[in-house]
């Protein structure tokens, strides 16, 4: 089996930017939240090969389509078709603004132009990418990049977040992990995969039953949920080191761990008075203070992003409902009135919005609602079921199961509802996705 570790430091290795040649730019291109907003016009030209290389895996192909993958999932583009371009890569050199004839890429349409060229030997390939404003007819940003050619895909994720904080002041999020569960191997075990489905790796194998994954704040730990010793314990992982240690083992129930945004402390969910109630526990496991004290089940914490909330799920009023305390258990009010039963809430990142699974008409949704209970919003509109919803970094996206297709597998869409998309993955069934932080 793979290890984890060596993942992280790839990124730290193989991503390093060997040049920074940027220009700072004081001007937003896209205002994602203008009430006037359009998709902007973009064309990727293919790389130009400058090695002596004869490009059998055809590197070009590969970059434009990593590229337009990203830009076309971000929603905020629109990719001007290759057929149209009246200027070939071989017709001008990238990196020499004074050849690049900016009036044949505006008759198409295009405001906006990424050219590039790249070297590769062997196992190794050396990027060079940039990012021009048509109208103007000016550079606007450019990085040089070297790893192994099977990285390339993490290469280009990080090219493209550059280019959503040319436009947009925000990166976005191509450089970002899930982590979900999987029964491929006949256990329901962890796995992680970028954020577009590649690169998938298997973290635990504990040969039984897996649940409740969170990350920490830094990205580089998670939390779970495993019956491993035939109790639900919960464990975290050090994703560098590949170390794992059992932090809870209660009697009971010890599951939905939740690390707190400064990373000191997890909420959980533990059993051990016979009823499931929220407590604050460290790191090492040590209990710091029990948050809830009702008859009803209270579960699935998940913070806000400054700490000073948590929303839950209980069935204090006789069907579970998602409520709101602060972090020191008090003041609960309650949330949500949909349906009758809502659960699996995530806090947006931004802080403005909870995304949690409802169940209506006999099927589960995706809902969110804003985090004074004002504007609740379907997602999903389909005769199957929709689960378990986790916002990406930024906010912007929201991955989840589906069973679209027959069976369990992970989506992500735009915080909208538009764009769903199903991940690549593997066989078997995969559920309850949990996207990262900023990997740091």
């Amino acid at each position: 089996m793979k290890k984890f570790g060596f993942v992280f430091i790839l990124i730290l290795l193989l991503f390093f930017s060997l040049f920074d040649f940027s220009l700072s730019y004081a001007k937003i291109y896209i205002d994602i939240d203008s009430p006037s907003f359009r998709r902007f016009p973009i064309a990727i030209d293919y790389f130009t090969n400058l090695g002596t290389g004869n490009n059998k895996k055809d590197i070009s192909k590969e970059i434009y389509n990593i590229l337009a993958q990203d830009l076309e999932i971000s929603g905020l583009f629109n990719l001007i078709d290759p057929s149209l371009f009246l200027e070939s890569a071989e017709d001008s050199e990238p990196g020499n603004d004074d050849k690049i004839n900016f009036k044949d890429w505006s008759i198409i349409g295009a405001e906006a132009l990424i050219k590039g060229n790249f070297r590769y030997s062997g196992n190794y390939i050396e990027i060079e990418a940039k990012l021009y404003d048509v109208f103007q007819g000016q550079f606007i940003m450019g990085k040089k990049y070297t790893g192994e050619l099977q990285n390339l895909r993490k290469i280009i994720h990080r090219f493209s977040d550059e280019i959503l904080l040319s436009f947009t002041g925000e990166r976005g999020v191509f450089d970002t992990k899930i982590a979900f569960f999987s029964n491929k191997s006949g256990h329901k075990e962890i796995y992680i995969m970028d954020f577009d489905g590649y690169n998938v790796i298997k973290v635990t194998n504990h040969k039984s039953i897996t649940v409740s994954v969170d990350w920490s704040t830094n990205g580089k730990k998670i939390a779970f949920t495993s019956y491993k010793n035939g109790n639900p314990d919960i464990f975290i992982k050090d994703l560098i080191t590949n170390k794992e240690k059992r932090i809870s083992h209660r009697k009971g129930l010890n599951i939905a761990p939740a690390w707190s945004p400064d990373g000191k402390k997890l909420a959980v969910t533990l059993s051990i008075d016979g009823n499931s109630e929220i407590y604050l526990i460290n790191n090492n496991g040590k209990r710091l203070k029990r948050l809830t004290n009702n008859w009803g089940i209270d579960v699935s914490p998940t913070w806000s992003p400054d700490g000073k909330e948590i929303a839950f799920v209980s069935n204090r009023s006789g069907y579970p409902n998602v409520y709101v305390m602060d972090s020191r258990g008090r003041n609960v009010r309650r949330l949500t009135f949909q349906t009758k039963y809502n659960v699996s809430p995530d806090w947006s990142p931004k802080g403005d919005k909870i995304a949690f699974t409802s169940l209506n008409e006999g099927r589960f949704h995706i809902y969110t609602i804003n985090s004074d209970g004002t504007n609740d919003r379907r997602l999903t509109a389909n005769s199957i079921n929709n689960e378990d919803p986790s916002w990406s970094p930024n906010g912007r996206f929201i991955t989840y199961t589906s069973t679209k297709g027959g069976k369990k597998s992970i989506y992500i869409m735009r915080a909208n509802g538009s764009g769903q998309k199903k991940l690549k993955v593997f066989s078997g069934e995969q559920s309850n996705p949990c996207w990262s932080p900023r990997l740091r």
